[in-house]
């Protein structure tokens, strides 16, 4: 039998870290982050609830992966911007939307990490090869903003060429990258970033979670097993 995997699984939401392997595994942290840890024969999943926000995403992977580290993913809820069908979406590349700089002709976006100035090139971060899951692929837009106005989000989604929104993906990515190691997600719609977007997220988030957690449960097994 092949060397179990070791995976490092982020949510930023206790909701759609509880909807992954829905009460297996034990708690094997509480302080300063939720860590509950999945071992089966061919995979070791440590999945911690990092919080909001592209810092808590980030400082997550900088504190829990480790050597043994093969994979950094995220599960969890995104909001809807572009004209692209379904409810649940594998991430193939991520994009941190409040990173660039601002000038006089308005904010010019840039890849995060490089100088914000002279000529911007291509500003996404590029998941791992998708396994066959069956999912569309989706580009998101990451940033510390809950997105709740229509015309904002129409703006983002032209500009950027991306569907989704979200406030950790792209930070994630981008760690993931600065460690050398591939990097996954799986997020589905809650909401339509416009006016509606608090209500809906909180109705729909549990349901969401879950849709997003059977996928990277499928993930999981597939990488695991090869």
């Amino acid at each position: 039998m092949s060397k179990a995997k070791s995976i490092l699984l982020l949510a930023a939401l206790a909701e759609e870290a509880d909807a992954f392997l829905e009460g297996q595994g034990r708690i094997v942290e509480r302080e300063p982050l939720p860590v509950r840890m999945v071992e089966t024969d061919v995979a070791q999943i440590r999945i911690v609830t990092c919080g909001l926000g592209k810092v808590n995403a980030a400082l997550a992977v900088g504190r829990y992966a480790d050597a043994s580290t093969s994979l950094i993913a995220m599960t969890g809820t995104c909001g809807r911007i572009g004209a692209i069908e379904g409810d649940c979406f594998w991430i193939a590349r991520a994009i941190q939307h409040d990173y660039g700089a601002r000038q006089a002709e308005g904010f010019v976006h840039y890849r995060a990490g490089d100088w914000p100035m002279g000529e911007a090139r291509d500003h996404a971060f590029s998941a791992m090869r998708d396994p066959g899951l069956g999912l569309r692929h989706a580009t998101i837009a990451s940033g510390d903003v809950f997105l709740e106005c229509a015309d904002t989000a129409e703006a983002l989604a032209q500009r950027l060429d991306v569907h989704l929104v979200d406030m950790e993906v792209a930070a994630v990515a981008q760690a993931a990258e600065a460690l050398g190691l591939p990097w996954a997600a799986i997020k589905a719609v809650t909401d339509g970033a416009d006016g509606e977007s608090a209500g809906d997220f909180n109705a729909n988030l549990k349901r969401a979670a879950r849709k997003a957690a059977e996928a990277m449960e499928r993930l999981i097994e597939e990488i695991a097993a090869n």
